[in-house]
């Protein structure tokens, strides 16, 4: 196999065209900070690989260069069952100016969660949340993807169940109803049309259930990855009962809306370059959603060669260093308007006193981790005195208050697939929540990756300005990665002062002064 070479340059991951040149030189280094933007097809096997692969380097001639998978398979191609296709990085979300590239965005986001969830796709209902017509979605899906959105669909329903398949001891009815299929013989029929195999011919002799009831899984990353600083970013914020920290493990407990509950854990492995996933039997039936909760909150589909190449000096110290999200949005969100004015250190305290007094206890194997965080339910309908004896004050209890309301009876969604500004907009009309608790719920809860809180104090601090207009210009040039450039700042400040990442008090009358 031919020495490392310089380093490809590859367009855009959703540009329409690619340099085959540079795409083969990529498959010759096995360059995984190519994974997931890059798939060949072999004409010789009608076999489509990751450019990580190590089968032998088949000729120029014989290679199909493809954006995504579901073209690759448009094409006649099926998915390498060594590399494994569907375990590649995804692609996180983009800050895009297009109009009609950030539409097929944010609807091949919708249709991923529809999957996710298990729910029936109707593509009608995707357009009128974009506000476009079926027709016109429809139209610039097939001019951004190269394939009708059917057709993806089933690409990834197909991967899907061969994820499955593969990692789990679900039986293969499980499979099919997890991977989206209305039935099992529609499975069958479309695993055969399309991999030419019956499903349990992949999955061979029956995966024996680990004696511990508990599934692990790999989850690969694009390098490079600051292992190290996300490590310290969970651990700064561990919350005592939902998260502990145990054999270099990060656990964590967790409760579904489909009435899935659970706990798992995560070890980062710089040497495989990826996330081992530790997670109890009771979130097997939801693992596609857990998985997609675990790379958001891992930053695992970030584009680490973009966002260098856009930061340029700052992010040369920290290669690779991510943006942490979040498992839950509900849970993220009350701790970020806990963490208004205060330091990180105080608001876990907080939050931990809130999870002792509504969150629901579990039994799990691991030390320290016994509770579930609290529902929004259970927020909502908690008697405020009890929470103002928990030394939060008055305008806090409000303001979490109206956030469990504005969740419960008016269907807020927090997670990385809710439209931002609609989101955003609605989050400011709660009491006690202003732009500094807006832009941190983007950067970690929504994924938003040009958020920028520009009265931050570890920003503000960082950038030696008391001036937040001043700050927000400087950070124009880290357009569209802002949410990274945060990132870098915090990192950047001398550690024994930088746990405290809060609005600075004189910057933003919309909180209140703590008392």
């Amino acid at each position: 196999m031919p020495t490392r070479s310089a380093n490809p340059t590859l367009p855009p991951p959703l540009a329409p065209a690619l340099d085959k040149e540079a795409a083969y030189r990529a498959l010759q280094t096995h360059d995984a900070r190519f994974d997931g933007r890059l798939y060949v097809g072999v004409t010789s096997t009608g076999i489509y690989c990751r450019p990580i692969c190590r089968v032998r380097l088949p000729k120029r001639e014989n290679c199909r260069f493809f954006l995504t998978p579901a073209r690759a398979e448009a094409a006649g191609f099926r998915p390498c069952l060594r590399c494994r296709p569907e375990l590649a990085p995804g692609l996180a979300r983009v800050a895009l100016v297009d109009s009609s590239r950030a539409l097929t965005q944010a609807g091949t986001r919708l249709l991923e969660l529809a999957l996710d969830r298990g729910e029936a796709v109707q593509l009608p209902a995707v357009a009128a949340r974009l506000g476009v017509t079926e027709r016109h979605f429809r139209r610039i899906f097939q001019a951004e993807h190269g394939v009708s959105p059917i057709q993806w669909l089933g690409t990834r329903r197909l991967l899907r169940a061969k994820q499955l398949l593969t990692d789990t001891p679900l039986p293969i009815a499980q499979v099919a109803l997890a991977a989206g299929f209305s039935s099992l013989r529609r499975f069958n029929t479309a695993f055969r049309d399309h991999y030419r195999m019956a499903p349990q011919a992949l999955r061979g002799p029956t995966p024996a259930r680990p004696a511990s009831d508990t599934l692990r899984l790999f989850l690969p990353w694009r390098p490079p990855y600051d292992r190290a600083g996300m490590n310290r970013f969970l651990r700064a914020r561990l919350l005592g009962g939902v998260e502990a920290w145990h054999d270099d493990h990060w656990w964590h407990t967790l409760t579904l809306a489909n009435g899935a509950t659970g706990w798992l854990g995560l070890q980062l492995d710089a040497r495989r370059e990826g996330a081992w996933l530790v997670l109890s039997s009771g979130l097997l039936p939801a693992l596609p959603q857990v998985l997609r909760r675990v790379r958001h909150l891992l930053d695992l589909d970030a584009q680490p060669l973009d966002i260098a190449q856009a930061l340029g000096p700052l992010a040369a110290p920290r290669p690779g260093l991510r943006v942490p999200g979040c498992l839950d949005g509900f849970e993220t969100t009350v701790r970020i308007i806990l963490g208004q004015q205060v330091s990180v250190a105080a608001a876990t305290t907080l939050a931990a006193r809130l999870v002792q007094t509504l969150g629901t206890p579990c039994s799990t194997p691991v030390p320290g981790l016994g509770r579930h965080f609290p529902s929004p339910q259970a927020l909502r309908d908690a008697a405020p005195e009890r929470l103002g004896g928990l030394g939060l004050v008055r305008t806090r209890v409000a303001a979490l208050q109206a956030l469990a309301r504005a969740v419960t009876d008016e269907g807020l969604e927090l997670s990385p697939d809710a439209i931002m500004d609609t989101t955003l907009a609605r989050l400011r009309a709660l009491p006690g929540v202003g732009d500094w608790t807006c832009e941190m719920v983007a950067l970690r809860v929504l994924a938003w990756p040009d958020a920028f809180p520009a009265r931050d104090a570890g920003v503000l601090r960082a950038l030696a300005s008391h001036a937040p207009q001043a700050t927000q210009s400087h950070a124009d040039a880290w357009r569209p990665w802002r949410s990274y450039a945060v990132m870098h700042l915090w990192q950047g400040l001398d550690p024994a002062r930088s746990t405290t990442f809060a609005p600075s008090p004189a910057a933003d009358p919309l909180l209140p002064d703590p008392a």
